[in-house]
């Protein structure tokens, strides 16, 4: 007998403590957000899209060095080039297999020049496969949408490179 009335006992006290914390978090802001039309803030770390990035002037930085495509361990990248008139070298297919991608990094961290990085979207669902092959053309084109906040992230990660 006295051993159920201290099971209930301990119940009520339990009870109650949880009743008090549901209280106590009523009244503090919300931890969550409304998705499609508010985003959280994002690492510059983060991995994501990958996007080439040009120089101020408007000259793509790739200079066909084929260390990202060496170093990729899912072999989704692709990468042919040329010389210049001048004696460098420049890409004339640079091709991403998003299929094969694991998002890992290893290409952004082999460049010497910045020229891959991994951008802030990760809103790049698509309806067929083909739309996953990104040619140098879409790289590019992704690079001049995010130049700032990838010129940012970079920025900010400096000290740590």
């Amino acid at each position: 007998m006295k051993l159920s009335r201290f099971f209930k006992t301990v119940l009520m006290a339990d009870f109650v403590g949880s009743l008090f914390i549901a209280f106590k978090e009523m009244f503090k802001s919300k931890k969550t957000i409304n998705y499609p039309f508010e985003k959280g803030k994002i690492s510059p770390r983060y991995r994501g899209e990958h996007a080439l990035r040009r120089y101020p002037n408007g000259e793509e930085r790739c200079i066909a060095c084929k260390l990202c495509e060496a170093v990729c361990p899912a072999q989704a990248i692709t990468i042919e080039s040329a010389e210049r008139s001048d004696g460098s070298r420049k890409t004339t297919r640079y091709d991403i297999d998003m299929m094969k991608c694991i998002y890992c990094g290893l290409c952004e961290e082999s460049c010497p020049v910045d020229a891959i990085v991994q951008g802030p979207n990760f809103e790049f669902s698509t309806e067929t496969r083909e739309e996953l092959y990104y040619t140098k053309e879409k790289l590019l084109d992704n690079g001049d949408r995010w130049e700032n906040i990838l010129a940012a992230n970079i920025k900010s990660d400096s000290p740590y490179r």
